[in-house]
């Protein structure tokens, strides 16, 4: 995954008011398309603090926390320690990089990651493998804005066309929407976020 470096820099200073506002409008989006996860395993991939998965721990009965930041998931660590959390578990690993047939979920989500990602397609489908059957990819993401312009991150993302993607990696029964308006949330520009939902 693109900008480790700036991410393990970032990590013990990363949960701002601002961030944990987002990330409690994203889990609350999230939470919408769950139904019966009380059994369930899931991932929160591209994890950052944890901001978002930890907001949904109790709606699953296993979380994983996924990142390619050591430094992001030290963080992780930490609460899970401080909170005595006993339904996750950690992992510093990129999906760039290699993929794991060792790792399964029922439920995958992603919050603001894929705008880091170099080969969306590749992750998108080794994701996809990581999917039992029946699982649900969720990605939230930020709507595509011609006035980013950045060699870091994509500029965001047409939903359109991010469809069409899935669909032809195999993910099917998808669905997205446009799901929250803010201002200066997206390097400095008012920007909107979209949430998809796609099964295995």
């Amino acid at each position: 995954m693109g900008n480790i470096d700036i991410f393990e820099m970032m990590a013990n200073r990363y949960d701002t008011t601002d961030r944990i506002q987002i990330a409690k409008v994203t889990s609350d989006a999230i939470r919408e398309y769950l139904a019966d996860t009380n059994d369930k395993n899931a991932m929160d991939f591209g994890c950052g603090t944890g901001l978002v998965g930890m907001n949904l721990l109790n709606d699953f009965n296993f979380m994983f926390f996924l990142d390619t930041s050591q430094n992001m998931i030290n963080q992780v660590k930490q609460k899970i320690a401080e909170f005595n959390i006993q339904n996750a578990d950690t992992l510093c690993f990129d999906f760039e990089k290699e993929g794991r047939m060792d790792l399964q979920a029922d439920y995958i989500f992603m919050a603001q990651v894929l705008l880091h990602i170099n080969d969306v397609e590749l992750v998108l489908s080794r994701l996809y493998d990581v999917l039992n059957v029946g699982g649900h990819l969720l990605i939230v993401d930020f709507n595509k804005n011609d006035e980013i312009v950045s060699d870091m991150v994509h500029n965001g993302f047409d939903q359109e066309k991010l469809i069409e993607l899935m669909i032809k990696i195999g993910y099917r029964e998808i669905q997205s929407k446009t799901f929250y308006t803010g201002s200066k949330i997206f390097m400095n520009h008012d920007a909107s976020l979209f949430i998809l939902d796609s099964q295995k």
